[in-house]
């Protein structure tokens, strides 16, 4: 992430209503394997920071008192509402950065697909002093919105949106030309995490409808809505008619990669 990028509102304009219909819920043995190598027993607080529509946060209210989601999309606290129910879920809307904003200790804080949108040294720094005694924070590594391989026509999906949006990867208002930063390892142990320790869960064989893929792909911070503009509609005609190409049935399977989850500790 170059230094000319910066966060702005409109990085998931329009994307929140997709998300949960587009990327692959966690499974239900990512919950468990939290369970047996965190020790979760149903008591502390889980903060989930970038939880957007609460994908994880959901999965993992079951094993806390509270679980508490923030995020800097009021659009994405509406549908991790929206599917919350009745879950013992308290839904934040602030950037992780505000951090931490009097919201008290927590057994557990996760970060999930989120940690590269943040000041990363300064929002590690503020949750290792969020944590109560014999806390962790945890670092979920994980691809939902795609494949590792399967019968969605990624290449063409992605030659399409480059027809569009062009070659630079698009994020908000600004542009991301060598992708999100890497090198979390740093940041951890620079803010006096140690560890980390991993655990993971296999990938397994999903199956998706064109809404689903079309769903995906506007999930994406590289491919909003708001990014297309007026031709948006477009975009979406010429999309569905590149999947009901490749599939006339319109229906898709992928294999997911695994998910693999770092537990840091202070």
């Amino acid at each position: 992430m170059t230094d000319a990028w910066e966060w702005d509102p409109s990085l998931y304009s329009g994307s929140a209503g997709y998300y949960a219909r587009g990327r692959a819920a966690y499974p239900p043995e990512l919950a468990e394997a939290f369970v047996a190598e965190v020790g979760l027993d149903g008591t502390g607080r889980l903060l989930d920071v970038g939880c957007g529509p609460g994908s994880l946060t959901l999965l993992l209210a079951g094993s806390f008192e509270e679980a508490v989601g923030l995020d800097a999309d009021e659009d994405m606290l509406a549908e991790a509402r929206r599917l919350a129910r009745d879950a013992n879920c308290r839904w934040v809307h602030r950037r992780a950065e505000e951090l931490p904003a009097g919201l008290g200790r927590f057994r557990l804080v996760t970060f999930a697909q989120s940690f590269h949108w943040f000041d990363r040294a300064k929002v590690a720094a503020a949750v290792r002093g969020m944590l109560a005694p014999g806390g962790a924070c945890a670092h979920v590594h994980a691809t939902t919105h795609e494949g590792v391989e399967g019968s969605v026509p990624r290449r063409e999906i992605a030659e399409l949106v480059q027809a569009y949006l062009g070659s630079v990867r698009r994020a908000g208002q600004g542009t991301l030309p060598a992708g999100t930063p890497r090198g979390e390892t740093e940041i951890y142990r620079g803010a006096g995490f140690r560890g980390p320790r991993r655990f993971t869960v296999p990938g397994r064989v999903v199956t998706r409808t064109v809404d689903e893929v079309v769903a995906g792909v506007f999930s994406l911070s590289s491919a909003a809505p708001h990014l297309f503009g007026a031709r948006r509609a477009e975009f979406e005609a010429g999309l569905r008619a590149l999947l009901e190409r490749a599939s006339p049935a319109g229906v898709f399977t992928e294999r997911l990669g695994e998910i693999a989850v770092d537990v840091w500790e202070p």
